[in-house]
């Protein structure tokens, strides 16, 4: 009865431990995909030129920088 009280006291006491939880900005990446269908609609979660050609290559649309990105200029960017 009692390994059934203290075991999620346990659980819960090296949760809180962890700390709380970043969600990602999509200004921390350097590139964004902008989709060709009629929303256009533009989503900024691509660390490479080359990923962000990957997953727009099958489906349409094109990869720009991104205008809000805060890091340093883009690598890799196509001329």
């Amino acid at each position: 009865m009692r390994v059934r009280i203290i075991f999620p006291l346990l659980v819960a006491a090296f949760a809180s431990l962890a700390g709380p939880a970043q969600a990602q900005s999509p200004n921390d990446y350097p590139w964004c995909g902008v989709y060709a269908d009629k929303a256009g609609a533009t989503v900024c979660y691509f660390a490479t030129y080359a990923q962000c050609r990957a997953t727009l290559g099958g489906i349409g649309g094109s990869c720009i920088a991104n205008p809000g990105f805060r890091g340093g200029p883009p690598v890799n960017r196509r001329h």
